[in-house]
């Protein structure tokens, strides 16, 4: 039997040292978890709070397990909670996530939500990630307005994708920006090896640091012996201008650069 009651109770006293902004705007709580439910498999919660999320992600009926880093937040949501749901006191920045399939699901504490992504991407056995984080970082990861270096260097494994603007008001304490409603999806056929991964990175980083006025400028240097004179059609064909910029490249344009310059590297 459940030891919540169904009648929804928030508690909006988040630790500022802890980045805890809870979310208590029902129409994105509703939201958030039916992304979530168009995923499969167990669900990994990454800082429950008070509880906003996990109790309608318990209703999914799925495996349930909430990191909370606050002790005494972690109690109070037990009391809330399924025995079915496990909560655990544990930082998701230092926490072994299993290798098994799993989604992770979470309102990230906007202080820590860089770190956190870094992490994310770095860990193994999940399949999709619904997140809410700080605006312009879910406007950054998902490419708006064009990718940035570390979107690009993880594009060729996975999906981001930005599903909505998120106003402060969402939130108590009210956060001094607004947040983003995100998804990210590993590519159940990833557009390169796994073992080019440190070496198509490390393009990425040399052709987004590079010199130059735009992409023909910048790539013969960057790529190491890919001359220009393959540059320039490549571009052309792609709809992109000689003058345009790293951020112009797409997830597979990236990846079909990457062979291009290891074919002549």
């Amino acid at each position: 039997m459940p030891r919540h009651s169904t009648r929804h109770t928030t508690f909006h006293d988040g630790r500022h040292e802890l980045g805890q902004n809870f979310l208590t705007d029902p129409a994105t709580i509703r939201r958030f978890v039916s992304l979530v439910a168009r995923t499969r498999g167990p669900v990994v919660e990454i800082g429950g709070g008070d509880g906003a999320l996990t109790v309608p992600l318990e209703r999914l009926g799925r495996p349930l397990t909430v990191l909370e880093v606050d002790g005494r937040t972690a109690a109070r949501l037990r009391r809330r909670v399924t025995a079915a749901t496990t909560v655990r006191q544990a930082d998701f920045l230092h926490w072994k996530a299993p290798r098994t399939p799993h989604v992770l699901a979470g309102n990230l504490p906007f202080h820590h939500t860089t770190a956190m992504f870094r992490r994310i991407l770095h860990a193994p056995g999940w399949t999709d990630a619904v997140l809410l984080v700080q605006w312009e970082v879910a406007r950054r990861r998902a490419g708006v307005g064009g990718a940035t270096m570390m979107t690009a260097q993880w594009w060729p494994w996975y999906a981001f994708r930005l599903v909505e603007r998120v106003p402060a008001g969402a939130f108590r304490p009210r956060p001094g920006v607004d947040g983003g409603l995100m998804t990210v999806t590993r590519r159940p056929e990833p557009l390169l090896a796994a073992d080019t991964r440190r070496r198509y990175q490390d393009f990425v980083h040399r052709v987004f640091t590079g010199r130059g006025r735009g992409l023909a400028e910048i790539l013969p240097l960057a790529a190491r012996g890919l001359p220009r004179r393959l540059i320039v059609p490549w571009l052309r064909g792609r709809g992109l201008s000689p003058s345009a910029l790293p951020k112009s490249l797409t997830a597979p344009q990236w990846a079909e650069l990457f062979r291009l310059a290891e074919g002549h590297s």
